[in-house]
């Protein structure tokens, strides 16, 4: 197959296998939304989802969570790891949100990569997710299935989204990236297939 051949196979196969694409991280707005989306960096979901609870009942929106101590925060989200600087980042982005946006998850790249803690693929989860704006976030595992696939040659997350945006439509690309990692998560993770033994590695590399 040719790499477009192969992206439109990949697509058709997702859709099948997950017409639905429920967001792994428990959320009730934009904000504990943008929250989760940093507690997830270098965490699982599930953790994230174990540790969240607690922390949003302390604080559920940015004019309560600045005035919670970071100490308190971090021992709270200790779990997630990295806790000093998500604490530090929850923190200062909160106070930030306040100051600057009256208290609101602005729905802007640029704003949300200003935050503290807030990185591109932050910023893209919560754009797609909790407002709906086409965005394609790349995480570890969506990168290397794409280059499993042969999708893409790029050598970090930015070439790799930059490959994927241009071979799936747009309209495709907020339920695709949910579509992927379901996908690794339970058929194509590092461990269980060497690129050859899921189904679709099996129908991609073996149809051409």
């Amino acid at each position: 197959m040719l790499k477009q051949q192969r992206a439109d196979h990949v697509r058709r196969r997702l859709q099948e296998l997950y017409p639905e694409t429920p967001i792994p991280l428990d959320h009730k707005d934009a904000y504990t939304l943008l929250v989760a989306v940093l507690l997830s960096a270098q965490c699982t979901d599930v953790r994230v989802n174990q540790v969240t609870p607690a922390l949003f009942k302390l604080a559920d929106n940015p004019r309560d969570m600045m005035r919670v101590p970071v100490a308190e925060i971090q021992a709270i989200i200790r779990p997630c790891g990295l806790s000093p600087k998500k604490a530090a980042a929850i923190s200062g982005l909160s106070k930030i949100l306040v100051e600057t946006y009256g208290g609101e998850v602005p729905a802007d790249f640029a704003a949300l990569e200003a935050l503290p803690g807030v990185g591109h693929k932050t910023a893209s989860v919560v754009m797609a997710q909790a407002f709906g704006v086409p965005a394609f976030p790349v995480d570890t595992h969506i990168h290397r299935l794409a280059t499993r696939w042969k999708l893409t040659s790029g050598k970090n997350v930015v070439q790799t989204e930059r490959d994927l945006k241009k071979l799936f439509p747009r309209e495709s690309w907020n339920k695709l990236h949910l579509q992927i990692i379901f996908f690794g998560r339970e058929h194509c993770s590092a461990r269980n297939c060497d690129g050859k033994s899921c189904l679709l590695c099996r129908e991609l590399f073996t149809k051409g």
